[in-house]
């Protein structure tokens, strides 16, 4: 199970923090990456942390920008977003994936391969 908080509307170049809590998920076998479907848009992959060894990988459009991180005592994944663009306004969504069958896809962010995903939460960049 994976539940979402922190979303909210900020103007151009703020910041937010998403959390994403993953208490039912083996630390070792599981990668969870941050997805976002914005209007009129296909869903995106934005970041990925794989568990085992905090390994990342980011979408072009957010490198630098964003930060993907983990704190094991707390089993939750945060997105830390900077710079916030009002291209950036989506709904963002977590989801987890055994890290053997991303590796096999070939694709950290092919969403087929992710069997759980949160409920989502809504970030709004405007002026």
């Amino acid at each position: 199970q994976l539940v979402e908080s922190g979303g909210g509307s900020v103007q151009p170049g703020g910041s937010l923090t998403l959390s994403c809590v993953a208490s039912t998920f083996n630390l070792n076998d599981y990668a969870i990456s941050w997805f976002r479907l914005g209007p009129g848009k296909e869903r995106l992959g934005v970041a990925y942390i794989r568990l085992q060894d905090s390994s990342t990988y980011y979408s072009p459009f957010v490198k630098g920008r964003f930060i993907i991180s983990k704190d094991d005592a707390k089993t939750t994944v945060y997105l830390r977003m900077n710079g916030l663009k009002p291209e950036d306004t989506a709904v963002y969504s977590c989801a987890a994936a055994p890290r053997v069958r991303l590796f096999r896809a070939g694709d950290s962010f092919a969403a087929d391969e992710y069997d759980s995903w949160g409920q989502g939460t809504q970030v709004t960049v405007s002026s």
